[in-house]
């Protein structure tokens, strides 16, 4: 590309928000966010989902989809590039959270 005036402001903020997000604790505040909204996401979906009994069956698979592209995701470039990108980090902490959600909303129902 050219070196444009836009390019060169566009480069210089991408470069000081990845320094910012280059110190550990904001890292790790945004990876915990990232967990929490999968704790949350895991509550709301099978919730809103289970309103109405057409949607279980897509959203079961939506979510196993998910799940399984996230890890595929995560394991394969944990192997590749020793340093591991934020939203690769995010996105298992997502995972994560979701599938601990849904197992307290089975161990919800079950009781």
């Amino acid at each position: 590309m050219q070196n444009t005036r836009l390019n060169n402001l566009v480069d210089s903020i991408a470069n000081q928000v990845g320094g910012w997000f280059r110190n550990p604790w904001r890292r790790l505040s945004l990876v915990t966010i990232a967990l929490l909204f999968g704790v949350f996401l895991g509550t709301a979906i099978p919730t809103t989902a289970g309103q109405a009994a057409d949607w279980d069956i897509v959203g079961a698979a939506l979510l196993v989809a998910f799940t399984e592209l996230s890890s595929r995701i995560f394991y394969r470039t944990n192997r590749q590039i020793a340093s591991r990108s934020l939203l690769i980090e995010m996105l298992n902490a997502l995972k994560i959270g979701l599938t601990y959600s849904l197992f307290i909303e089975a161990f919800k129902l079950g009781s």
